[in-house]
């Protein structure tokens, strides 16, 4: 089944952002150059992220180290990235929301408290799977 073109679903592509287009290598390295700047951006001025990335640098050698099956230290390893992962969306939310406007407002207020309420479930997550990791190896 061919893939439809922008014109046929009712898009205008003149109308897109400039930074779309680019296909190819370019498209991959300009990912990758942008992914770069947003883990450095993240590290430089997020102070849980920065945190919870050493919290990771410590805890994944550890998990390495361990005695267990490789699918455990998979899940060890697994839901240390995942913090990471929610902390830098939770970040991207923040950021957002204070560029639309820094006046309180309970929109506002409701998408932050939801972003950390997503990164607290995640860090409970690394809590329950290394406590079962842990005791099912003891």
């Amino acid at each position: 089944m061919r893939r439809p073109l922008p014109e046929e679903l009712g898009l205008d592509p003149a109308n897109e952002s400039p930074f779309k287009g680019k296909t190819g290598l370019r498209r991959v390295w300009n990912a990758f150059r942008y992914s770069l700047d947003g883990l450095r951006a993240a590290y430089l001025c997020e102070d849980a992220f920065r945190q919870e990335s050493w919290l990771a640098l410590l805890l994944i050698p550890l998990a390495l180290w361990l005695p267990v099956g490789w699918l455990a230290t998979a899940l060890l390893i697994a839901s240390l990235l995942l913090v990471l992962v929610v902390e830098l969306l939770n970040s991207a939310i923040e950021a957002v929301v204070d560029r639309v406007g820094l006046e309180n407002h309970r929109l506002a207020k409701r998408a932050k408290d939801i972003g950390s309420a997503a990164v607290f479930v995640s860090l409970c997550q690394v809590v329950v799977v290394w406590t079962g990791v842990l005791l099912e190896k003891l």
